[in-house]
């Protein structure tokens, strides 16, 4: 029984949990391979699944491995969607395959990219991963949010982090984005920056997304914390 196929049914019931729709039927109507009995036995025998009633429930190990491919499947399509502009109907396709053969290493490094985003594109939940519990245990050693920096800074960006799809997609369409160089201008009334050759105002909600490298002399505005 290949993993793949186990995948495959895992993710399938991952869905159906946030469904709260735990019958065969519904594993049928939301697994992407059939789902033979031969299937099921294996990964019951290897406990990732058990029953209870007509009910298919995935056990403390098998939800572990569903979160790590679903994972996998929703930033792959956030990164086909967001950053090469694919149809989210092509996308789908290329996430189906992406799935299988990324490892979590690079899973983590695209959703440090994209700014870990809460969603995929059809709304649904993307699971945590180190790297975000990461990011938020670093922030006040390493990367720090702009608008902790002192006007007249220059930074580079770590990474966005926002909730919000469309603010997400505007800044990198001014060229916000992982490994960019930022010149805070000014910080009142509003944020003025420069990113390459151009300069941008910005909202401290906006700024406040933005998380930067600080350097070892580089320290925090004051009262900013």
């Amino acid at each position: 029984m290949s993993d793949r196929n186990i995948e495959e049914v895992l993710e399938a019931l991952w869905v159906c949990g946030e469904k709260k729709d735990h019958r065969i039927e519904a594993l049928r109507r939301w697994c992407g391979i059939p789902v033979e009995p031969g299937l099921l036995s294996v990964m019951e025998k290897d406990d990732l699944i058990a029953y209870d009633g007509e009910m298919i429930l995935l056990t403390a190990k098998g939800r572990e491995r569903a979160a790590l491919i679903t994972r996998r499947h929703r930033l792959a399509e956030r990164l086909l969607v967001d950053v090469l502009g694919m149809p989210l109907h092509e996308a789908e396709k290329g996430a189906c395959e992406f799935e299988h053969v990324v490892a979590p290493e690079v899973a983590d490094s695209i959703c440090t990219l994209l700014g870990h985003p809460r969603q995929c594109p059809h709304g649904s939940s993307i699971p945590h991963g180190k790297c975000c519990v990461a990011a938020k245990e670093v922030v006040d050693n390493i990367v720090v949010p702009l608008i902790r920096m002192k006007a007249g800074t220059t930074v580079r960006v770590a990474y966005i982090s926002t909730p919000s799809h469309s603010r997400l997609h505007k800044l990198l369409s001014f060229g916000i984005g992982p490994g960019m160089t930022l010149t805070i201008h000014q910080k009142s009334p509003s944020y003025v920056i420069s990113c390459e050759h151009a300069e941008l105002a910005i909202e401290e909600d906006v700024a406040r997304d933005i998380y930067v490298w600080r350097d070892n002399h580089d320290d925090p505005a004051p009262g900013s914390r």
